[in-house]
Formats: structure tokens, C-alpha cells, sequence
């Protein structure tokens, strides 16, 4: 079906499509992660990124991050490790007389935190206030981020020695949990086929090339903010969140920051599908991301071997669908 659309998103759609080029270059199929991880960076929301070890979490994350032409950094997440090694220190400077504050690793435009349930809880924390407000107080002193600001963490579902669980808390300031599945038979094979051809894999990474800058990336933003929503859809995102909270299988609900979240994220998805209007259709996809990491089954329901993913299934069939 064809329609004009109200907004110009050629140059949003262009950039998406040089995107996704650049990243095949060496990530094979994972199509759905790099939708997402795109969609995320449009809605302005950090992403945690689940999957076994060797799907290519990290790498996906840090092509994604060169097509970007920002500041990247990584850090990666030990027991040992402080608030203060994310956050910054006061070094006393002996010229000066005077203690001057050395930003840390998370003073970056995109920030890869590698194995982030690793962290103990007070470093955990030190996420908390530079997630949610794109800043950081230091020493009684307040540092601002610059945009665009956004971190993506990965996290391994299988392995618990020395990991901890991440809190509640922090766990609603992603917009996204993405989870990551092994390829399929022929993906494999290509995967193979690559790295047989490919005499070196960072030089590959290297000839991975900017698309955006970050000027950019804040116009698409705007374009993306401007994205239709009818009054009704806005109606069918609440019921959703709200029949998480009153679900007999949920321990825990959606707050309200997960329906600013779906609405969001729905709209960039519409915009990179070329539509200047979100549907019910990008609700729906876009939910079992959205939500599977801010709701908690119930012990039974746990026991039963239900997922979070399949009770968000069960609440999307029993809402009535806007038309």
C-alpha cells in the first residue's frame, strides 16, 4: 500500500540502509538485534543485550558504535571493580595546589559495559543518576553528558559464578533487553566462510565506516519525536502496561516509564520502516523487549517453566487491538 508520507524520512531511511550495510560486512543475520539496536539509538535509550557467549554480542555493539562518528568507550565489568573506575576520580595536581577531577570511561557519546552483571551493587549504582539523567555528581560536583549518550551492556543468561543479579531499578532504565539466539545452519556457515576469507578480523572492523554524525543523529531524533500516534494507540500501550500490574502470573509490573518507553521506541520503529504513523503492529513487536526485563513471574508461575515473554503474549492476545 502505497501513501505520502507527512514527514521526510529519506535521509532518516538512507542512513538505516547504509547502517545495516556496513554492519553485514561482518556480522552474518542478526537481523532483529540490529533493528532494535537502531531503534534504541533513535528513541534515545540505553539497551542490555543478552545472549551465550559467542553470538557476537560485543561486536555488534561496537560496529554499531563506528557507524556513529562519536566518542566510544568500553568497560569492562569485574567484581573488583569501583564506582570510581566508571565514574571518574579527584587527582590532587600539584601545579594547581588544588585536587582536579579526571573523567572516567562512562564520559563517552557510547559506552559498551561488557558483562555488567559482574559489578557488585555499589558500582551497579554508580549507573543509576548517568542512565537516567545523563549526568553524573561527583565530589558535590555535577557533570553533564554529552549527547548523544547512550550504553549498551551485555550480560551471559548461563553463566552465575561471580555474577550478580542487577537491580530492579536499574533494570527499568533500559529501554530495551534484547536477547540474542545462535544462528542458524547456513548463517554458521557464512560465519565460517567469512573468517576463512577474512585475513584479519580488526582490520575489518577498522574499514567499517561513519554513516552519522552526531548533528545528524539529533535531527533524525526530532523527525522520529514528530511520528504520529492516534489517542487510541496511546489507550492500548497504557492497557498494556496496566495488565501487567494487575496479572495473577506477575509478582511485579511495568512502571510508567515502560509505556513512555513503548510509545518511543514505536515510533522510531515506524520511522524506520518508512511510515510517518505508528500501528498496533509496532506496539506488539516491540513489547516483549520492552517489557520481558521490567516484569517478574511469580514463584509458581516460575516453577511452571513460564518466561516473561510468554506472559506478555498471553496480555497482547486478551487486549483488544485498535483498528
Amino acid at each position: 500500500m502505497n501513501f505520502e508520507s507527512r514527514i521526510d524520512l529519506q535521509e532518516l531511511n538512507d542512513a538505516i540502509t547504509a547502517i545495516k550495510a556496513e554492519i553485514g560486512k561482518i556480522i552474518v543475520g542478526q537481523q532483529q538485534t540490529i533493528e532494535l539496536l537502531l531503534t534504541a539509538i533513535l528513541a534515545d535509550g540505553h539497551v542490555l543485550i543478552e545472549g551465550v557467549p559467542g553470538v557476537a554480542k560485543t561486536l555488534t555493539a561496537k560496529l554499531l558504535a563506528r557507524t556513529i562518528n562519536t566518542d566510544f568507550s568500553r568497560i569492562q565489568f569485574t567484581p573488583d571493580l569501583m564506582p570510581s573506575d566508571v565514574l571518574g576520580t579527584s587527582v590532587f595536581n600539584p601545579k594547581l595546589i588544588d585536587f582536579e577531577f579526571k573523567k572516567g570511561p562512562i564520559f563517552s557519546n557510547i559506552i559498551l559495559v561488557d558483562e555488567i552483571n559482574r559489578a557488585p551493587a555499589k558500582t551497579q549504582s554508580a549507573l543509576f543518576e548517568v542512565m537516567e539523567e545523563r549526568q553524573a555528581t561527583v565530589d558535590g560536583t555535577t557533570y553533564f553528558m554529552s549527547s548523544p549518550f547512550i550504553v549498551m551492556a551485555t550480560q551471559n543468561p548461563v553463566e552465575h559464578e561471580g555474577t550478580y543479579r542487577l537491580p530492579e531499578a536499574q533494570l527499568d532504565r533500559f529501554l530495551f533487553k534484547i536477547l540474542v539466539n545462535y544462528p542458524t545452519a547456513e548463517q554458521e556457515v557464512e560465519v565460517l566462510r567469512g573468517h576463512h576469507q577474512r585475513l584479519n578480523l580488526a582490520d575489518a572492523i577498522a574499514e567499517i565506516q561513519p554513516i552519522l554524525q552526531p548533528q545528524q543523529l539529533a535531527e533524525l531524533r526530532k523527525k522520529t519525536h514528530q511520528i504520529h500516534v492516534e489517542d487510541k494507540l496511546l489507550e492500548y500501550i497504557a492497557q498494556i502496561i496496566l495488565q501487567t500490574r494487575n496479572n495473577k502470573s506477575l509478582f511485579l509490573g511495568a512502571s510508567p516509564r515502560a509505556s513512555v518507553a513503548l510509545l518511543n521506541s514505536s515510533k522510531a520503529l515506524a520511522a524506520i520502516r518508512g511510515r510517518d504513523f505508528v500501528t498496533p503492529e509496532d506496539v506488539q513487536e516491540l513489547a516483549p523487549a520492552v517489557l520481558r526485563h521490567r516484569i517478574l513471574l511469580t514463584p509458581e508461575r516460575e516453577m511452571e517453566g513460564a518466561s516473561p515473554d510468554d506472559i506478555v503474549a498471553q496480555l497482547l492476545q486478551k487486549i483488544e487491538v485498535p483498528r
